[in-house]
Parts: structure tokens; sequence; C-alpha cells
């Protein structure tokens, strides 16, 4: 079973950066399809970027297009989502999730990280 541990979150102002790393414990079919989803308090969980490790294919949500970017290390088993641009409305646990797929769907994703906090002050 494939266990992710996301890293990289903490408090920012609006306009700045951060990048969120997502590490997994293992390389396999599993984790062909790395995506980040966040929710924010009182709201559902939203797809925010997804990522296929071989073709490099990538998918975004329309709110963050332009801003964030989703990458790997295939060495490191390492997704990373580099947030530019930063906007109070971001503001959200960030969750890093894999599978065999490449959707922006949650129940496409079976393994999941716990989170990690981001927090954009105006």
């Amino acid at each position: 079973q494939v266990q992710l541990v996301e890293s990289g979150g903490g408090v920012v102002q609006a306009g700045g950066s951060l990048r969120l790393s997502c590490a997994a414990s293992e390389r396999s079919a599993s984790n062909s399809a790395m995506a980040w989803f966040r929710q924010a308090p009182g709201k559902e969980r939203e797809f925010v970027a997804a990522d296929r490790r071989g073709d490099g294919s990538t998918y975004y949500a329309d709110s963050v297009k332009g801003r964030f970017t989703i990458s790997r290390d295939t060495v490191k088993n390492t997704v990373y989502l580099q947030m530019n641009s930063l906007k109070p409305e971001d503001t959200a646990v960030y969750y890093c999730a894999s599978g065999p797929l490449l959707l922006t769907t949650m129940r496409g994703y079976p393994y999941w990280g716990r989170g990690t906090q981001v927090t954009v002050s105006s």
C-alpha cells in the first residue's frame, strides 16, 4: 500500500509563493498518477492539479491555472506543487493523492496523505 507524506505548508502573505512536496513510499502503478486536492473550512474537497508519470500529462483546476505548477521527481518518488501569486481564497488543507489513472475526481485516487495547511493572509 502506497503511503504519501506531504510537507511544505505554512503561512504566506497574498502574492507570495509556497512549494508543497508529497513523497510516496514506493514507485508502482498505484502512483502512476499523483494529484493535489484542497479543502477549505466549511467547503468540500476540490481538485487542484494532477500529473501522470511517463508522458508528463497534467490537469489543473481553472482557479489555479497560470499560478500553480505540478511537477514530479521520479527518482525521489516525489511530486511537487509550486504555488505562486497566492490569494486568500487559496487557504485550505492541501492533500496529496495517488492512483493508477489521471483523473480529477476524488474517487479515482485510492491513496491519500494526511494533508498540509496553507494559509494566505491578506
